[in-house]
């Protein structure tokens, strides 16, 4: 089996690396615009070649793990190259571009669209670990517009990975995922923005970072040149969710003002329950 990963960083070597474990007999092929990250994954060894574009048509399954903006750029570059038993799939955080510039290509039946709900904060070929997917769930788009033989054989993949499918139409993907990633991925960068502000007059304040500074501003470590096209792409959907979360936060602040400390205790404790529905999440995973 001839697998192909277009994008060698954390998603895509991370995949790698659980194909390697789960199946013999396969070559996984890497093709990456950046050299040092095509070096560093053969270094690591959850790439056994390099390649090119114009290998894909050896391809048995394309895996499409780059940023959200250079995914739909060569999408149709990819189904116009591959045979037409392989199956393509892609990882991206947003699904209704990606859908809408396949909807008329011709192998349309060979792609699948995906995003596996896993990840870190980290990138690169380094932030590749293994059994990340594990337990988590993976939201497949527009299922019925890929051939079932495709869908047979990215679903055993996934199930290999220890993934758990959800299927989801692209426009409701887009706009649920911005408010349970994009907005939080927010919510971190402008932390850090504003802490890192703060601290320039202040030298001492992240002596006095604990634990729960940390976690809430871990997101901010992401990498810019994935967030940046994503943001872009589910801009209407991220900007509703900015005014709801901006709205709460005022009405927190002028609660403040007014010293009303019984209403802020009252919506702290009414948001408490986020705790049941968390551990909801966390055992449907297991």
């Amino acid at each position: 089996m001839n697998i192909f990963v277009v994008g060698l960083g954390l998603i895509g070597g991370s995949m790698a690396l659980d194909i390697k474990a789960a199946y013999n007999n396969l070559v996984i092929y890497g093709i990456d615009n950046n050299e040092h990250h095509l070096n560093r994954a053969l270094e690591i060894g959850f790439v056994d070649k390099k390649a090119s574009f114009d290998d894909l048509e050896r391809a048995d399954i394309v895996i499409l793990a780059i940023p959200v903006n250079a995914a739909v750029n060569v999408i149709s570059r990819v189904l116009d190259v591959v045979n037409d038993n392989a199956v393509v799939f892609d990882v991206g955080s947003t699904k209704y571009l990606i859908c809408e510039k396949v909807k008329d290509h011709p192998k349309r039946r060979n792609f699948l669209a995906a995003h596996p709900i896993a990840g870190t904060e980290f990138s690169g070929p380094d932030a590749a670990v293994e059994n990340l997917f594990k337990g988590k769930t993976n939201i497949v788009c527009e299922v019925e517009k890929t051939a079932f033989k495709f869908q047979e054989k990215a679903m055993q993949l996934f199930s290999d990975m220890g993934m758990r499918i959800r299927y989801m139409d692209p426009k409701s993907h887009d706009k649920h995922i911005a408010y349970v990633s994009h907005l939080s991925h927010i919510s971190s960068f402008m932390l850090g923005k504003t802490v890192i502000e703060k601290e320039r007059n202040e030298r001492d304040i992240f002596d006095m970072a604990g634990s729960g500074f940390e976690s809430t501003v871990r997101l901010a470590k992401s990498s810019p040149e994935m967030w940046t096209p994503i943001f872009e792409q589910n801009k209407e959907n991220v900007i509703e969710t900015l005014e709801e979360y901006i709205e709460n936060l005022t009405q927190f602040k002028e609660l403040m003002k007014k010293d009303d400390f019984n209403s802020i205790h009252s919506e702290m404790e009414n948001t408490n329950r986020i705790k049941e529905i968390l551990k909801g999440i966390t055992t449907n995973n297991k």
